[in-house]
């Protein structure tokens, strides 16, 4: 009969469990930190500028080559300055031959004098002569002395050791003295990040800098995995009133030279460390309709939404005050597909956040 069949209880469709990978809460020391928005500066930044006007002959680097201190850059034509030396030096021996004729006949009228042959005032003429020609000469070195350093100028070297920047001029371009730039050397190695932080964080900052070196963290938005750690080296001497910020540099020793001038990066600068918080992965960590919320791995492998509550990330993880506590199993990947009480498997082993974690109390 048709009615018998009414009596039997219907049963749920089987759902497949979801596959999550996991990570565990645990327990340990985290650096408290304070965080900004910063970016990289030259340690040293030179332009190069020509100290004697001429015409460019050649380029002894390629843009952007790495180049030495004191290595050869450019090298402005040097004939008109050589034939200005060799003018001078021409002037100067003549008037040095001057010279000594000028003092020999000094010598000769004051023995003249001596012995009344000369009128006084002839004596006192060539003695005046004399000293008129001595200043004439050392008027003549100086005129050589300026020729050779012109010369010099004709051949440009890096003061530092760095990375040159663009050619700013032409091969064969006239240059004026003290007016064009030829070009732009950086040091990068080491190098700086320079940042600001709130006013209020600085007497923290100051009071733990007496203590001991600070250390500053760099990361590239993007690829904030591959972090840079540098010193705190300078502190502003004056508060921006108007943003309520002060400025800082942190030194980067850069021998990878991961960091290049102009560029921004997150910054980090670690004032201390807060022990025996509770740390979780922060990919675990999801913003609902009501806040931030987690997904818990139960001991049915069914999940549970939880409400947490972050106080600060810290790179790649999360400090968390409230909703999760040591040794429980956090979803780390594939919540999107997850609701209260569903049911998953783990692809993943669970694994320690850290190996500093301090063991779950039992």
């Amino acid at each position: 009969m048709g009615l018998s069949a009414c009596g039997k209880k219907a049963t749920a469709p089987f759902v497949s469990p979801i596959p999550v990978t996991t990570a565990q809460a645990v327990a340990k020391s985290m650096p408290l930190v304070v965080d900004a928005m910063g970016s990289v500066e030259a340690y040293n930044s030179l332009e190069i500028v020509a100290r004697v006007s001429g015409q460019i002959l050649k380029f002894h680097f390629r843009e952007g080559d790495e180049v030495q201190r004191d290595s050869l850059l450019v090298t402005i034509d040097p004939a008109p300055f050589e034939e200005a030396l060799h003018e001078a030096e021409a002037l100067l021996a003549s008037d040095e031959a001057a010279l000594e004729f000028r003092k020999s006949e000094a010598v000769r009228y004051a023995g003249l004098d001596e012995k009344g042959a000369v009128a006084r005032s002839d004596s006192e003429k060539t003695r005046s002569e004399a000293g008129a020609q001595e200043h004439k000469v050392k008027a003549d070195r100086a005129v050589v002395e300026q020729a050779r350093l012109n010369l010099g100028y004709c051949t440009i070297r890096s003061p530092i050791t760095g990375r040159a920047g663009a050619y700013l001029v032409n091969l064969g371009s006239v240059v004026r003295v003290n007016e064009t730039k030829l070009l732009v050397v950086n040091q990068i190695e080491p190098i700086y990040v320079t940042f600001s932080v709130p006013e209020k964080d600085l007497p923290a900052i100051r009071a733990e800098q007496e203590k001991s070196a600070l250390t500053v963290e760099a990361r590239i938005p993007g690829i904030e995995a591959q972090v840079r750690r540098g010193q705190l080296t300078f502190i502003d001497n004056t508060v921006d009133s108007a943003k309520g910020m002060i400025r800082m540099k942190g030194t980067f020793a850069n021998t990878d030279t991961f960091l290049w001038p102009g560029q921004y990066v997150r910054v980090s600068l670690i004032v201390g460390k807060e022990a025996g918080v509770v740390v979780i992965p922060a990919r675990a960590v999801q913003t609902g309709p009501k806040g931030t919320l987690v997904f818990v791995v139960k001991d049915d492998r069914t999940v549970e939404v939880r409400a947490v509550q972050v106080s600060r990330l810290a790179g790649e993880e999360a400090v968390v005050t409230r909703g999760v506590s040591p040794g429980e199993t956090v979803v780390t990947d594939g919540q999107t597909k997850l609701k209260n009480g569903s049911a998953v498997v783990v692809a993943e082993l669970a694994a320690p956040a850290a190996t500093n974690a301090i063991p779950k109390a039992r």
